[in-house]
This record gives C-alpha cells, structure tokens and sequence, in this order.
C-alpha cells in the first residue's frame, strides 16, 4: 500500500484538527493585584478555549489563590457573624508610600495614604455646613 499524502488545504478542512501553526503561544500578562508578569500557558489558553472562557486571566496564580481566601473568609465571617476587620497594603498613587487600608482597593482606582488623602479632601465637606448657617 502507498503513504496517504494530505495537504495542508486538507487539514484545514477536517473538523476539529488545527494546524500547528494555529496554535496559540505563551503570553506575558500583567497582574492586577502585584503588577508582576506571569507567563499564559499555551495549555491553560486551550483549556480556556474548551471551556468557552473569553476572557484572560487578570492575577497570576498566586494572587487568585490569594483573593479566593479572602472571599472564603468573608463568607466564613458572615455565616459566623464575626466581624471581619482587613488591612491591605497598598502604595499611595500620589507620593508612592507603601501603606496599610482597611478595603480592597478596586482594580485602577487610586489608593491614597492618610497624608495625601487628607490633602486632596481638604476643601472637601462630603455635603456638611461646617458650623454655619445659610
């Protein structure tokens, strides 16, 4: 018997076989949480794909971890009735000082230390008349 030829046409023809070329490559992502890069595996973009998952992850494996424990504490501490009190370190987005907030800060929100943040909220009354009548 003689070797069956395939072209490339044809493969691209049979359903479900990719090419090798189509397939996708390692990709650096920045992470939201410690803007430090993590490599998107090629194997974790095609289990991506198979679960029908559109978008890229945003935290590197760590910080998922990491955010999945606050999330189970929360809901541990409200099924319990705890209160639950955080600090989280962040750096001030006006002087870069590492400091501590009790929040989690939303991904591209500024997060201020207490100095800064007293200044930009200075002239600020958040809706009081600071002892004075109209």
């Amino acid at each position: 018997m003689g070797a069956i030829v395939v072209s490339e046409s044809d493969l691209q023809t049979i359903p479900g076989k990719a090419l090798i070329a189509d397939e996708p490559e390692d990709v650096s992502i920045h992470c939201i949480d410690c803007a430090e890069d993590f490599i998107w595996t090629t194997g974790e973009q095609i289990f991506f794909h198979d679960k029908n998952l559109l978008n890229p992850p945003k935290r590197c494996k760590d910080c998922k971890k990491a955010k999945n424990r606050r999330l189970e504490a929360v809901v541990l501490n409200r099924i319990t009735g705890k209160h639950y009190k955080i600090e989280v370190r962040a750096e001030c987005a006006n002087c870069s000082v590492v400091t501590t907030v009790p929040f989690y800060p939303s991904q591209g929100r500024p997060v201020y230390c207490r100095l800064c943040f007293l200044e930009n909220n200075a002239g600020k009354t958040n809706g009081a008349n600071n002892g004075t009548c109209s």
